[in-house]
């Protein structure tokens, strides 16, 4: 059986993101009492990958088939409010931005103290930040969806004197509850919102290049097919999932209809696919669990 790694928190788990520069770092944003009132953690984990290569050998007789490996916390930093999302830079290894519930974006350095950080706080928003996507192809610049209605872009390096965002998108009508950038197209992103539509974007334009009715109510969550430049998938307050291409998006090519108790994220390792990271936040508990 494989090892699988555990950690548990006093606070709420809501975001799990591996670094894209090592195997063995994660990262876990937390909110007290489920970020409706109290503080906030950003966790960095680290997994001890040479301790459970050495459990996994048969002739180890210390440790039993199926033993549990603790993630180590490497780094945590606390905020007043809650943290809903965290995304790594993809271009310092060190480098990482939370999602704040005071509608900020604080951009932490894991090899510094936590007297010594935040780096910076973006303050813009209206209203908390949900999620924030870090640009894998242009690496210079992430996104942050707000409850304010409105998506920001943010480079830190270019607004290190402006403190301004570089633009602001304001087509929803109601919470955004996550922008996503497409691994494949360096300007392009889908973010979905509670006015139950998907929108496809590219940042160069003003306006969305692409909105759908995706669902009849909420739409929580949006993530692109790393495989399929143009497949979409989305997931609502309705229960469904369903997989848009968005060449034709008036048919919808899959949809699956499924009732939870509690809200999940799961997240493929970016270095290591055999990897899989997932995040319950339960009414009891936050547990995060990384299973081979």
């Amino acid at each position: 059986m494989a090892a699988t790694s555990h950690f548990r928190t006093p606070f709420n788990g809501y975001s799990v993101k591996f670094s894209p520069f090592f195997a063995d770092r994660i990262a876990v944003s937390a909110s007290q009492n489920f970020g409706i009132v109290g503080n906030g953690h950003q966790y960095v984990l680290r997994r001890e990958l040479n301790a459970l290569n050495t459990a996994a050998q048969p002739s180890n007789p210390a440790l039993a088939p199926g033993t549990t490996l603790p993630l180590v916390e490497e780094a945590r930093f606390e905020t007043a409010d809650g943290i809903f999302d965290c995304a790594w830079s993809e271009e310092s290894e060190n480098v990482l931005v939370s999602a704040s519930g005071d509608g900020s974006a604080k951009l932490w350095d894991v090899s510094r103290s936590p007297f010594q950080n935040p780096l910076r706080s973006f303050n813009e928003h209206e209203a908390e930040i949900y999620t924030i996507s870090w640009n894998p192809t242009r690496k210079d610049v992430f996104l942050t969806a707000s409850w304010d209605d409105t998506i920001k872009l943010w480079n830190p390096r270019e607004n290190a004197h402006t403190r301004g965002s570089l633009k602001t998108f304001r087509e929803h009508t109601y919470c955004v509850y996550a922008a996503e950038w497409s691994p494949h197209h360096a300007d392009v992103f889908a973010s979905v919102s509670g006015d139950c539509t998907l929108k496809i974007w590219d940042c160069r334009k003003n306006h969305s290049t692409l909105s759908i009715p995706a669902h009849d109510f909420e739409v929580l969550c949006v993530d692109w097919n790393k495989y399929n430049d143009c497949v979409v998938a989305t997931g609502s307050v309705d229960r469904t999932v369903k997989l848009w291409d968005v060449r034709n998006p008036k048919k919808r090519t899959f949809h699956i209809a499924r009732s939870r108790l509690r809200r999940e994220t799961s997240k493929n390792g970016p270095i290591r696919r055999r990897y899989m990271l997932h995040c319950e936040l339960r009414h009891d508990r936050s547990h995060v669990e990384l299973e081979n």
